[in-house]
Order: structure tokens, then C-alpha cells, then sequence
């Protein structure tokens, strides 16, 4: 099945096992080296037939996490390409994703300038309709493909930078370069699923799970700067957080580290 193709009723049933098989993969679950159940066991725990195990397993093979050999039962690769994995603190995000743009690539797909929706404007705290520059990014390592980023910046910061500037430079670089100090940020991290213009840039399929992490940058007035919708492949990057237990006797709590450490241009 191609990245990016509709999945349908049975299709559904497909991707619901592949999910739950590429978690345990991923996630030590399901040792490298160990043998998955038959088909036939497969299908009794899911609650499916063996026609959709299948197309879980080829779907996996196609992947490179399971090798199927006939007669000898089907082994547990683990990730195709583990140097492609990316982890951030979620203590110090800000600097850690910023310093990704040094050591990571990114394509970019679309540079156009729009009426800001009503949710980006209200974000941006600009008026409705006003214009904004709108990108979709996408950033690899190592040629493969990790997050989808799209970014709304206020028109007016915005024309101090080409798109063929922004095909080349860190977003974050050709901001503060154009003379904007930022203050502050906001994030909040959910997760979400694949649509098609994403998987097939991603190279998932769709209603595939990723990584949401939407971003506002604000300068000294509150004025918003920059809005950044992210989404991560979880296969590929995952988040961290240290923590540090705090406070005295029955007070006692868990906090998480802060640091300052890092800095760079996303």
C-alpha cells in the first residue's frame, strides 16, 4: 500500500493491528530477534481475520521491522534506520529544537503569503484577515523524514526574508536577524493522526499516530511573531523529562529539571 493511500473498512482493521504491532516493535515489546505468533494467533488476540493480520505484517515487512520466512515463522527486525531517531528534553524543548536546525536538513515544500484564519490570528493576537506568511517544511535526518512543520509569520516580519532564504536558513535565524527580539514563548504537545498530505510527505500511512507540538512566539509587547504546528513521527523522535524530587519530608515532590543549557537556529 502506497504512503499517503486512503485506507478503508477493512483497510481500518489493517492499520488498527499494524499500530499496535509497530508500538510493541518500537517499543521493546517485542524483542529484536523474537518470533511473532503465527497468523492464526495473531488473529485470535486482535479479533480479526487472518487476511487482515497479513496485511499488518506486510505492511511491517515493507518497513523493515519483522523479516517473514516461510517455515521458520516470522522474526523481529526492530527500526529499519535507528540512526534517524531524535529525542528532545521536554524540560528544555525550546533550545533542543532549535539546536536541530544545525544538525538536521529541511525541504521546503510550500512559501506563500494568506489571510490569517481566524485561529492563527487569534494566536498571532493580529486582526482577522490580516496577512501572514504561511510554510510547510519538511526536516530529515539523514535523508529520512521526521517532522512536518508548518509556520504562519506576521507579513510584516516576514517580507524581510525570501522564500529562497527560508529554503536555506533556520526560520528562527531569519526572524531574529531581522532585527525582531523575542520574549516568550507557549507550547502545548498532544498527539494526533496522519492525513494524507502529511503521510505521504512523512512517508507514513494515513491515520498513522504522530507527535503534535504547536508553538506561538511572542516579542517584549506580546505581539505573536511566529505560530509553528509541528507533527513528529514517534518512531523518530521522542520526548523526555527529567525530573527532580523537591521539597521536605511529607512536602516532597516531584518537579522537572530546568536548564539554560543550549541554543542554536531552528
Amino acid at each position: 500500500m502506497a504512503a499517503g493511500a486512503t485506507i478503508s473498512t477493512t483497510g481500518a482493521k489493517v492499520q488498527r493491528v499494524y499500530l499496535v504491532l509497530q508500538d510493541e516493535i518500537m517499543r521493546g515489546a517485542r524483542p529484536v530477534g523474537s518470533l511473532l505468533p503465527g497468523e492464526p494467533r495473531l488473529a485470535e488476540i486482535y479479533g480479526v481475520s487472518r487476511v487482515t493480520v497479513r496485511g499488518a505484517l506486510e505492511r511491517l515487512s515493507h518497513e523493515g521491522l519483522i523479516k517473514r520466512r516461510v517455515g521458520a515463522g516470522t522474526v523481529v527486525c526492530g527500526p529499519a534506520v535507528p540512526q534517524t531517531d531524535i529525542s528532545a528534553d521536554f524540560a528544555t524543548l525550546m533550545p533542543q529544537i532549535v539546536q536541530m536546525g544545525k544538525e538536521t536538513q529541511a525541504r521546503l515544500l510550500t512559501f506563500a503569503y494568506i489571510e490569517a484564519p481566524n485561529i492563527i490570528a487569534e494566536a498571532l493576537r493580529i486582526d482577522p484577515g490580516a496577512m501572514v506568511q504561511k510554510a510547510v517544511r519538511l526536516r530529515l535526518i539523514s535523508g529520512q523524514p521526521f517532522s512536518h512543520l508548518t509556520t504562519h509569520v506576521a507579513e510584516d516580519i516576514a517580507r524581510r526574508y525570501s522564500e529562497a532564504d527560508l529554503a536555506t536558513t533556520p526560520l528562527f535565524r531569519l526572524i531574529e536577524r531581522s532585527g525582531v527580539v523575542v520574549d516568550h514563548a507557549s507550547q502545548s504537545i498532544s498527539a494526533t493522526l496522519a492525513g494524507p498530505d502529511v503521510a505521504q510527505a512523512l512517508d507514513v500511512v494515513v491515520g498513522a499516530p504522530l507527535i503534535s507540538l504547536v508553538r506561538i512566539v511572542y516579542d517584549s509587547s506580546g505581539r505573536g511573531i511566529e505560530h509553528l504546528s509541528a507533527l513528529y513521527r514517534p518512531d523518530r523522535f521522542r520526548l523526555e523529562m527529567t525530573l527532580n524530587r523537591i521539597g521536605k519530608s511529607d512536602a516532597r515532590e516531584w518537579a522537572p529539571a530546568i536548564s539554560n543549557t543550549g541554543s542554536g537556529a531552528r
